[in-house]
């Protein structure tokens, strides 16, 4: 996302994934959602089933849901208040 002068601002998102359950799971969800586009980083706790992802242009929640899927697991929850 565009912030001033043309600079890039990166924001953070945080969902929820059903069917993690060790670091392989993990691995496999990370893979996946470090390929969508404008993605810089993402966080996965596999106890949790929580995913972090932080990125710079705007996330499509069917893209980061298909990722997840690829990966073998089940997109559980997704913020309300996003818009992306």
């Amino acid at each position: 996302m565009a912030g001033k002068a043309g600079e890039w601002v990166v924001t953070e998102l945080r969902f929820w994934v059903n069917g993690m359950t060790c670091a392989h799971c993990e691995r496999a969800v990370t893979a996946e959602l470090v390929s969508l586009d404008g993605v810089r980083d993402v966080r996965v706790d596999a106890a949790t089933g929580s995913v972090v992802i932080q990125h710079d242009a705007p996330l499509i929640r069917a893209a980061v849901q298909a990722a997840v899927e690829d990966a073998g697991y089940e997109l559980r929850s997704w913020p309300a208040d996003s818009d992306e």
